[in-house]
């Protein structure tokens, strides 16, 4: 895949309806055209098969991600998505969140057994680390740095930070390196001017609002 730079991720997580989501994608599919990055949505997996008819149909500059994907390629294994199952909607899957791994107790090497999966079926993962010393499994040409004190505390790190976990992981291969943590339409400019990042993760707080996240996505054009 060769994506345009800066990446820009909409995490839903656990949140909006199926017709709340249609709306999201309407309001920010409009607003699309004008961007010259990617603009990577991620909803709720039951959304993912509709939202990918109606970003296919309207032609908007927006690709698709999942949230997760499970450890596992296929089966009986009750309430999990598999990468296979949904390898011909999405492009990207998030692996590694915080919340993945403090809720659901996800380990390096579970961590390492989805990015292997989701490569085999396709599927780009962007791995979620805490902080620089973060392992980073192969394959993954995708990094958010996302530390956990500043998810959704409208508390995000500071530049200057950030910048240098940015080159930390840069140095360690050719990655394209993400921010995510509390980032907001007034500090999405800063992490863009001053950490050198190539796009941000962007949490609840400011992307289940579509006039928000339109608000990120001008100031990142």
């Amino acid at each position: 895949m060769s994506e345009r730079l800066p990446l820009l991720v909409a995490n839903h997580k656990a949140n909006l309806s199926a017709r709340e989501v249609s709306a999201w994608i309407r309001e920010v599919g409009n607003e699309s055209d004008d961007f010259g990055g990617t603009i990577i949505f991620c909803p709720s997996s039951p959304f993912l098969a509709a939202a990918a008819g109606e970003i296919s149909s309207s032609g908007y500059n927006i690709q698709l991600g999942s949230q997760d994907i499970s450890r596992f390629e296929k089966g009986a294994h009750t309430g999990e998505v598999a990468a296979s199952q949904i390898a011909d909607i999405v492009r990207y899957t998030i692996v590694g969140h915080s919340e993945r791994r403090r809720d659901f107790g996800e380990d390096d090497k579970t961590l390492e057994e989805k990015v292997k999966i989701a490569r085999s079926a396709g599927i780009e993962p962007i791995f979620c680390i805490q902080d620089a010393k973060t392992p980073i499994p192969e394959g993954v040409k995708i990094v958010a740095y996302e530390p956990p004190s500043a998810i959704g505390t409208n508390n995000p790190d500071s530049p200057e930070n950030v910048k240098q976990v940015v080159e930390s992981v840069q140095d360690k291969g050719n990655y394209i390196v993400l921010y995510g943590g509390s980032v907001s339409p007034d500090n999405v400019a800063t992490f863009f001017k001053e950490a050198n990042v190539n796009g941000v993760l962007v949490g609840a707080t400011n992307s289940l609002d579509p006039q928000k996240f339109i608000l990120i996505l001008k100031a990142a054009s």
